[in-house]
C-alpha cells in the first residue's frame, strides 16, 4: 500500500479501536487534542451521552490528532475538535455542531432508527463498550481532571456495577480530588464480592494513605521539625507521611529512603513498610513506582 512503518501501525490503531468496533455498533469518534481548549469542554458531554447511549449499541472512541496525523489526515480533518459517527467502517454524520447534550441525543436517535446497530444487551458487547470508557477515566486521570474522572467512573460503575476496575478508579479519582469522605462511602457500599480484588486492595491502600492530610501550616511544621532533627526518625516518619498525603510523593518518598539507609530497622521496618504501601496504591506499574523501587533496592542490597 506504500505506507511506511508508522503509517501501518496508525492503521492498525484504528482499525482495532473505530473500524472493528463499528461493524456492529455506532463509534462516536472524536479528534482532539491536548492544546485544544474547545475540545476539553466537548469531551463530557460525549463522554456523558456515550455512557447513556452504551445498551443501545454506542460506544466513543477518541484520536489525538497529535499522536495519530496520518488518520487525522485521511479524514481531511481541518480543524478540532471534529466529531463523526462511525459505522461499518465509513462516516454516516458530521457530530461536530452537536455540541450540547440535547442536540446530540436528538441526532443520535435519528441515526440509530436507520441503521442496523445492534444493542449493547449482552456481556460480550456490554465489556467492549466498557473498556474504552475505563481507558478515557485513566488517561483523564492521569492528565490531573480528578473530578472529570470521576464522574467518568461512576457512570461506568452505574453501567457495570459488578466491575471492580470501575469502582477502584473511582475510589482513586475520589481521593486525588481531595474528597476522602465521599471515598470512604463509596468504599463502605461496595458489593461484597468485590471486596478482596487487587485493584480494590490497591484503591484502598491510596484512600489510608491519604486519609490524614495536613492542612498547609501543619504540613510546614511537620517540614520544618524534620528538617531540624534529621536524626528524629519519628519526627522524619511524621512528615513523610504528610507530605504523601498532601500529594507530594517525591518528597516523601525521599525521606523514606533516607530513612532506610539510615536505620532500615528502626520501629520493625516502619520506613520500608510505608514505602511498599505507597508503591501498592500508586500501581506497581507506574514508571515512578519502578524508578523508587529501584533506588530501595540499591540502598538494601547495594
Amino acid at each position: 500500500m506504500g505506507l511506511n512503518i508508522d503509517e501501518q501501525k496508525a492503521v492498525e490503531r484504528f482499525r482495532r479501536d473505530v473500524a472493528e468496533p463499528s461493524m456492529s455498533k455506532l463509534v462516536i469518534l472524536d479528534f482532539w487534542a491536548e492544546w485544544c481548549g474547545p475540545c476539553k469542554a466537548l469531551a463530557p458531554v460525549l463522554e456523558k451521552v456515550a455512557a447513556e447511549y452504551a445498551d443501545k449499541g454506542v460506544v466513543l472512541a477518541k484520536l489525538n490528532v497529535d499522536e495519530e496525523p496520518f488518520i487525522a489526515a485521511q479524514f481531511q480533518v481541518k480543524s478540532i475538535p471534529t466529531v463523526y459517527a462511525i459505522f461499518q467502517g465509513q462516516p454516516v454524520a458530521d457530530l461536530t455542531g452537536a455540541r450540547g447534550e440535547s442536540q446530540l441525543r436528538q441526532v443520535l436517535d435519528q441515526i440509530l432508527a436507520k441503521l442496523p446497530v445492534q444493542p449493547g444487551d449482552d456481556e460480550g458487547a456490554a465489556g467492549q463498550d466498557i473498556t474504552p470508557l475505563l481507558e478515557m477515566g485513566e488517561e483523564v486521570l492521569a492528565s490531573g481532571d480528578a473530578e472529570r474522572a470521576a464522574g467518568i467512573f461512576t457512570q461506568i460503575v452505574e453501567m457495570a456495577p459488578d466491575n471492580a476496575a470501575a469502582w477502584a478508579g473511582n475510589l482513586r479519582a475520589l481521593i486525588a480530588a481531595g474528597r476522602i469522605e465521599e471515598a470512604r462511602t463509596l468504599l463502605d457500599s461496595l458489593p461484597e464480592e468485590l471486596a478482596d480484588d487487587p485493584q480494590i486492595a490497591k484503591a484502598r491502600s491510596a484512600l489510608e494513605l491519604a486519609a490524614d492530610a495536613p492542612d498547609d501550616s501543619e504540613l510546614q511544621a511537620l517540614r520544618a521539625a524534620a528538617a531540624e532533627r534529621p536524626a528524629d526518625m519519628d519526627a522524619q516518619f511524621a512528615f513523610a507521611n504528610a507530605a504523601y498525603a498532601a500529594g507530594s510523593r517525591d518528597e516523601a518518598a525521599d525521606v523514606l529512603l533516607k530513612m532506610v539507609q539510615a536505620d532500615n530497622g528502626w520501629n520493625e521496618g516502619a520506613a520500608r513498610a510505608k514505602l511498599l504501601q505507597i508503591f501498592e496504591a500508586v500501581g506497581l506499574e507506574d514508571p515512578w513506582v519502578a524508578g523508587t523501587r529501584r533506588r530501595l533496592s540499591t540502598i538494601l542490597f547495594g
